[in-house]
Formats: C-alpha cells, structure tokens, sequence
C-alpha cells in the first residue's frame, strides 16, 4: 500500500499543480470547448503509473507480475492521485474560481480523466505483466 500511496500522491499533486496553473497559462475549462494544452494532462497520470508499477514489480514482486496483480495496483494507485486531486479542485472552485459555472466544466473534466485513468491502468498492467496465470 505504500507504493499506492507514493505515486498516487505524486500524481495528485501534480494534477493540482496543473490545476492551478492552467488559469496562469490562460486556459479556463468552458463548455464544450477543450483547448489544446488540456490534452497534455493525460502525461501526469501515464508516468506515475508507468513508475509505480514499475517499482511495484520491482520492489515488492521480486520482478514477477500478473495482470491482475498489476491492474489492482494500478486502481489503488488512481482512487489516491483521485482523491488528492478532487480536493485539489474542490479547493480551487471554493476559493480561486469566481465563476459558478466552473462547478460543471470541471466536474466533467475529472470525469474525463476517471475514463483516461483506466484505461492507462489496463495499457500499463498489459505492458508490465509478465507472469502467466494459468486456469485450469
């Protein structure tokens, strides 16, 4: 777990990093329109998967994983970088944002990145596994 814990916190304050900085380059979440620098932040969430799974295995797996070993991690891993950085923007609307509408906008942006967050947590756990399991 506190493996999960590390990169989940990594990714959590980097997402809120972003968070806050995206206003500072002059981009607002607004309906419908998604501008082109919010696709980038789809890297925060890949690389602290990529190297928590990667030390995972590493460190706690003697080098030997299975998939399903790999996408349990990989979930614990995101529900902490989620929950870290749903605080973050729950901070942000509270006391940053002037604008109501915000709530919305960014509520489908964490959406979004749910979505992103799995389906990176089953591109990861594919590329790290290397154990088979058998069923017989």
């Amino acid at each position: 777990m506190k493996n999960a814990v590390l990169s989940g916190g990594i990714i959590g304050v980097l997402s809120i990093i972003w968070i806050f900085a995206m206003p500072r380059l002059g981009v607002m979440p607004q309906k419908d329109v998604v501008a082109p620098v919010e696709y980038f932040s789809f890297i925060i969430p890949a690389i602290g998967l990529f190297f928590g799974i990667m030390s995972y295995r590493k460190n706690e797996c003697n080098g030997q994983m299975g998939f399903l070993e790999a996408l349990f991690q990989s979930f614990k891993i995101l529900i902490v970088g989620g929950i870290i950085a749903v605080f973050g923007s729950i901070l942000y609307i509270s006391y940053v944002s002037s604008s109501e509408a915000n709530i919305k906008d960014f509520s489908e942006r964490i959406f979004g990145a749910l979505i992103v967050g799995v389906l990176l947590a089953f591109a990861v756990s594919l590329l790290f596994t290397n154990k088979a399991n058998k069923l017989d």
